[in-house]
C-alpha cells in the first residue's frame, strides 16, 4: 500500500509541479507523519525535493538564476549571514570567497579588517574589496561567466592550487544535507572543488531557502563542511540534521 500510495504521489508531483502535506493527507485519508515519510523517502530516491509544507519536481529549481535576480531574492537573509560570517574572519587571515550573492555580502563587512588577504573567483566580490585599504585581494584568471559574475576554467584551478588558505565561504546553488553541497554549472563546481583541496576550514554560507534545493553537481558532503551559516528561517529538523552531520550551526 505505501508504494502504490508514493506512486501516485508522483505521479500527482509531475503533473501539478508540487504537492502539499495537507492536500495528501485529505485525498489518502491517512495521517501527515505518514505523508511526510512518504516524501522523504521520494525525496531519498532523486525524484521529488522536499519543500516547506510538501515536495516540488525537482527541475524546477535546478536551473540557474542570473546573478542580477539572485542578488534580490533573500536580500535581507543574506545581510544578516554575511555579517555573521564576517565575524569568523581574523585579522591576518588569508580567505576564500567563493563567487556568489552571499559571500559578496562578507566582502561589503571587510573594509574594517587589517592584513587581510582575499582569494576570488567572484568578479563583483573583487570589485566591492577595491577600497578595502587592509585587505590584499587576488582574483584568479580564467574564463568570465556573466550568469554568476565568476570566474571558470582549468586555468581557475590551475592558480588557486599555488594558494594555501586559512578559510573557505562557499555558497552553492542547493544545499540538501543528504546530497551535500552542490552547483548548477559543473565547470563551476570543478573550480570550487579546487578551493576545498587548498583551505584549512570549511564554512558554508547559504540562506533558508537552499535546504530544499539539490542541484545538478556536487559540490562538497556536509561531512567535508565545518561551520555553516544560515538564517533563523531554517526548519528545525534540517537544523537537527545538518548538526547530525558533524557541523557547527550558526544562525543569523
Amino acid at each position: 500500500m505505501a508504494e502504490e500510495r508514493r506512486s501516485q504521489i508522483l505521479q500527482i508531483v509531475r503533473s501539478e509541479g508540487r504537492v502539499r502535506v495537507n492536500d495528501l493527507v485529505n485525498k489518502f485519508n491517512t495521517s501527515a507523519v505518514t505523508i511526510r515519510n512518504d516524501l522523504n523517502e521520494l525525496h531519498q530516491r532523486g525524484v521529488v525535493l522536499r519543500s516547506h509544507g510538501g515536495a516540488v519536481l525537482p527541475d524546477r529549481i535546478l536551473r540557474e538564476s542570473p546573478v542580477t535576480e539572485r542578488l534580490k531574492a533573500h536580500a535581507e537573509e543574506k545581510r544578516r549571514i554575511g555579517a555573521m560570517a564576517a565575524t569568523l574572519i581574523n585579522d591576518g587571515e588569508t580567505i576564500i570567497l567563493d563567487s556568489g550573492t552571499t559571500t559578496l555580502e562578507i566582502a561589503r563587512q571587510l573594509k574594517n579588517k587589517q592584513a587581510l588577504q582575499v582569494i576570488t573567483n567572484g568578479v563583483n566580490i573583487a570589485a566591492e574589496l577595491l577600497d578595502a585599504r587592509g585587505v590584499t585581494t587576488f582574483i584568479v584568471g580564467g574564463t568570465v561567466r556573466g550568469e554568476s559574475a565568476s570566474i571558470i576554467g582549468r586555468s581557475t584551478e590551475d592558480m588557486l592550487e599555488q594558494f594555501s588558505a586559512d578559510k573557505l565561504f562557499l555558497s552553492g546553488a542547493g544545499c540538501d544535507p543528504d546530497f551535500g553541497v552542490s552547483g548548477a554549472n559543473l565547470e563551476e563546481t570543478t573550480v570550487n572543488r579546487a578551493m576545498l583541496r587548498i583551505a584549512r576550514e570549511i564554512i558554508l554560507v547559504a540562506d533558508a531557502s537552499k535546504f530544499t534545493m539539490r542541484s545538478m553537481s556536487r559540490i562538497a558532503a556536509f561531512s567535508e563542511i565545518d561551520t555553516v551559516v544560515s538564517d533563523t528561517g531554517l526548519r528545525d529538523e534540517i537544523q537537527a540534521k545538518v548538526r547530525s552531520l558533524g557541523c557547527t550551526l550558526i544562525l543569523a
